[in-house]
């Protein structure tokens, strides 16, 4: 039997092949019980004799369905034997596979976030105090983050904490687009400046960065 030559030329063995080399596995055991039956039935067994005391064929046998019984078993249970050892491999070769995936994921998800992260633009102000209630609290701004983008400040034009007092001045009541990086992640808010119970129009403290 030659059924493992089909999965040797596959490149990988997927959960769905073992499941499908068992399924074969179940098969033959269910034919050699099959021919066992058989020889049960004839009161014979896998090893009783087929001739009688004399040395003459059995007449209370039918020797061919016999004959063809022990054969099929023996043929059946060397089939049974190699597609063990097939399942064996096509299982060590799927964990193997499925190792050296996760090992591959663990060491891409890193490298994926440095990407992420050098992609980002260079923050030019930090968060340092959010009061709890105030605009900027409502709008998602928290301590540590770093902004990179205020209403029309960004990277390139920030000079000083003027430029966004100008711009938090000219849009009171009106929603401004804050970008900031958390975690190494950007985030995205609307942040609107108004009149609340607190001091200003943010509620927050904004330091700049010098790099």
């Amino acid at each position: 039997m030659k059924m493992s030559e089909a999965y040797r030329e596959k490149s990988t063995i997927t959960a769905e092949d073992v499941q499908n080399l068992i399924k074969k596995k179940d098969e033959i055991e269910e034919e050699i019980k099959a021919y066992y039956d058989v020889l049960e039935d004839q009161g014979v067994g896998a090893q009783g004799p087929l001739v009688d005391v004399e040395g003459f064929p059995r007449a209370d046998l039918d020797l061919y369905q016999v004959r063809t019984a022990r054969n099929s078993i023996s043929c059946l249970q060397n089939d049974h034997t190699s597609l063990m050892l097939e399942i064996e491999e096509a299982l060590h070769q799927l964990h193997a596979h499925e190792r050296a995936k996760r090992a591959l994921d663990q060491q891409g998800a890193p490298e994926e976030a440095m990407e992420q992260e050098s992609a980002l633009p260079p923050a030019f102000a930090r968060v340092d105090h959010v009061t709890q209630g105030s605009p900027a609290s409502q709008a998602g701004l928290r301590v540590e983050d770093e902004i990179i983008e205020f209403g029309s400040v960004n990277p390139g034009n920030f000079q000083n904490l003027q430029n966004i007092a100008s711009v938090v001045q000219h849009s009171e009541g009106k929603a401004l687009s804050v970008a900031v990086v958390r975690n190494g992640q950007r985030v995205q808010m609307n942040l609107v400046p108004q009149r609340w119970s607190g001091r200003g129009l943010l509620g927050c403290n904004i330091q700049p960065l010098h790099r």
